[in-house]
């Protein structure tokens, strides 16, 4: 059993999918030291109703994330700006099963988060096959009536291992990201010993978030992606995220152009 996990009765994924897959939800993040993550899993043991996903006994998974953009860096900068109309393309690889998915994060009319995702060969996650391109399209057509941007190609790459915690009375997922590190052409990047925490609910300002403001977190806009471009192509432009990057993977050289 994974140590500090052992707390939680086991919950599988078929019912993790079936009450709290939350494809459309309203997402809130914290960056926490490890000491007050565990903490903070103490406290959801302590109140009752958590369970923790597992998998033929495993409770930690490895998950691999091939972020796709154009050549300008376009899905970046609509995050960077905070347009309305923004989104995220990856292939999303668990690496323990080797299952894979294509994924489509957009922002809803609410800015809540909306996920479309199809199944994906896992040797075709490192590219773009026609029927994801697709997929992208109809998608994006869809959602917001414009098409796939010129030049969507695969451009990075983070790994990391995760744990979820699950209350199906409170139609709540927590996910624990750990061990981040990415990787693109330019080179690779590992991340501080930091937890980064998803709380990912129906709507947000739950008990779970009000907790964590008990333990000292606050909210922070990031995203794995937006984190790993900024560190792994310096020259991009970061102002909304200069603490937490800072925070996360230390000192990066200041922005550029984009």
């Amino acid at each position: 059993m994974d140590t500090g996990l052992e707390a939680f009765a086991p919950i599988g994924l078929a019912a993790v999918v079936d009450a709290a897959a939350l494809q459309t939800r309203v997402d809130s993040k914290y960056l926490l030291a490890p000491a007050v993550c565990r903490r903070f899993r103490e406290r959801l043991a302590e109140a009752g109703g958590w369970s923790c996903l597992e998998i033929d006994r495993r409770r930690r998974f490895a998950y691999e994330s091939v972020y796709f953009d154009t050549p300008d860096l376009l899905t970046y900068r609509q995050h960077r700006q905070g347009r309305r109309r923004r989104f995220k393309v990856r292939s999303r690889t668990y690496a323990d099963s080797g299952e894979c998915a294509f994924e489509v994060k957009l922002k809803g009319s609410r800015q809540n988060t909306v996920k479309q995702r199809i199944p994906y060969p896992a040797a075709d996650a490192g590219r773009l096959t026609g029927e994801a391109a697709g997929f992208l399209a109809e998608t994006l057509r869809s959602a917001y009536g414009t098409g796939v941007p010129a030049g969507m190609a695969p451009r990075l790459r983070t790994d990391y291992r995760r744990h979820t915690l699950v209350n199906l009375g409170l139609a709540t997922r927590v996910t624990v990201d750990e061990d981040l590190s990415c990787t693109a052409a330019t080179g690779t990047a590992a991340a501080r010993r930091l937890c980064l925490v998803e709380v990912k609910a129906a709507r947000g300002g739950g008990p779970v978030d009000r907790l964590l403001w008990e333990l000292g977190a606050r909210p922070v806009s990031v995203s794995k992606y937006c984190m790993a471009a900024a560190v792994l192509f310096p020259w991009l432009r970061a102002n909304p995220w200069t603490r937490e990057i800072r925070e996360w993977f230390g000192p990066v050289s200041p922005g550029g152009a984009l």
